[in-house]
């Protein structure tokens, strides 16, 4: 029969208590981890490089084209790109339409089990794992992927990612 020893120390069962409160219900974790992967993927838009830093590819030429005729950056007299359009074509990142929803429209959901992370837009797994035109015959070309999100497309999160999570959980589960 093995021992058992009672514990009669009023700080070291408050801290197992508070341990055991904090480990039955983990939502409040898992949405500040949601929440911290949705702010840096947010920054990712203004530094247009994916989650282990490299840069986005850049704008196709017929990408920039189809955004300066949108955006009036043509001479209307000569049909050139006119000072307006060099200027647009220059602050043109990746990813960044003429709405930027896809940089702003995210959710973050948490429950006990887990969390999801997420982008509203339909296009989104599109620009993140790219695409082609036989694949998506809509598309004016090829779309490269420019990762927004800190997963992988084998499903595995990106290193740097993982790290920032195991922190945070280390954080939640220290006393």
């Amino acid at each position: 029969m093995p021992t058992v020893i009672a514990i009669n120390n009023s700080t070291v069962n408050a801290l197992l208590e508070s341990l055991q409160q904090r480990t039955s219900d983990l939502s409040p974790v898992l949405m500040a981890i949601g929440e911290d992967i949705m702010e840096r993927t947010k920054q990712r838009f203004s530094t247009a490089t994916a989650p282990d830093g490299t840069p986005w590819a850049t704008n196709s030429q017929t990408t920039l084209m189809r955004y300066l005729a949108r955006r009036g950056g043509f001479s209307k007299k000569t049909g050139k790109i006119s000072a307006k359009g060099q200027q647009l074509a220059i602050g043109k990142k990746p990813l960044m339409g003429e709405s930027g929803d896809l940089a702003r429209q995210f959710i973050v959901n948490a429950n006990e089990q887990g969390v999801t992370v997420g982008s509203t837009m339909i296009y989104a797994a599109m620009q993140q794992f790219g695409g082609t035109k036989s694949q998506f015959p809509k598309l004016w070309g090829d779309i490269p992927a420019r990762p927004f999100l800190p997963v992988m497309a084998n499903g595995d999160l990106y290193p740097q990612e993982e790290a920032h999570i195991v922190v945070m959980l280390q954080d939640y589960l220290s006393v």
